[in-house]
């Protein structure tokens, strides 16, 4: 799939493609932080057939309800081609040690043998994420492991 990227002086940013069912829709990316989800005509790919108006932090909601459940889809995948394999996206709570901490700090592959494969906050998901990157209240860490490791990392996470 091509996701194409056009400037709009003065406004900020357009991208667009086109779905495997031929329907194409685009976001325009404001210099003000505003979204706008375009949804082409079918009949004239250059007319739109809907706009929808969106703020930060509802732009950041439909980010997450459309991004964060492919990777986990995506590693449910997994895990069915993998037996023995979990995967699990573990809430960090206000009350947790962890929180402020790095991920290097956890050690959590080394505690529980179950690996830290990506990171869910504010609707943006960071695949891989470093050593140093810090946890705060709300992430979303997602881990693979096996059932017990996994087990394992929720009640580090949660008490120390």
């Amino acid at each position: 799939m091509d996701l194409e990227e056009t400037k709009l002086p003065g406004v900020g940013l357009r991208h667009d493609f086109t779905t495997a069912r031929g329907r194409r829709i685009g976001v325009i990316s404001t210099r003000g932080g505003e979204r706008e989800l375009l949804v082409y005509s079918q009949d004239d790919p250059d007319a739109c057939h809907a706009v929808v108006d969106l703020d930060g932090d509802e732009a950041e909601v439909l980010a997450e309800l459309l991004g964060q459940p492919r990777v986990i889809e995506r590693l449910a995948r997994l895990r069915e081609q993998i037996e023995g394999l979990a995967t699990e996206g573990i809430y960090l709570e206000a009350g947790s040690p962890y929180v402020g901490k790095t991920l290097a700090d956890a050690a959590i592959r080394s505690r529980t043998g179950a690996s830290v494969v990506a990171l869910v906050r504010n609707g943006e998901v960071t695949p891989s994420p470093a050593p140093s990157q810090a946890f705060r209240s709300g992430d979303k860490i997602v881990v693979v492991g096996t059932q017990e490791g996994v087990r394992a990392t929720a009640e580090l996470l949660q008490h120390g």
